[in-house]
């Protein structure tokens, strides 16, 4: 399932909870509230909950492996990330090695004189 379908579903159990939740305020603001469908309608509310606690779970679980940088199935930024931090060793190991190329030209002047 997608995480769009996910998320509707997610969506569709939160509207599934406040349904319940005001069942269960109406049965209790009646004079005459009747127990059973008192507690009926929390068992659902609870059920509703724990669907959106789950499915909630599951998408930020998805969300923090996606953050942390690893594989994923769709995803460039790993390689992108690989890709920028190779071109800036690149750069350092080049400006590293003109360094020396200075270093190495003055000692050779001073040991040709």
């Amino acid at each position: 399932m997608s995480r769009i379908q996910q998320l509707e579903e997610i969506e569709k159990n939160i509207a599934k909870a406040l349904e319940f939740a005001g069942v269960v305020m109406n049965e209790m603001a009646k004079d005459k509230s009747v127990s059973k469908n008192v507690e009926s309608h929390c068992t659902q509310f609870a059920k509703a909950l724990e669907n959106v606690e789950s499915g909630l779970m599951s998408q930020i679980n998805y969300l923090t492996t996606v953050s942390t940088s690893q594989p994923h199935t769709g995803s460039s930024y790993g390689a992108q990330k690989d890709l920028l931090l190779a071109c800036q060793r690149n750069e350092i190991i080049k400006n590293r090695l003109q360094e020396l190329e200075k270093v190495h030209a003055s000692h050779a002047k001073k040991f040709s004189n």
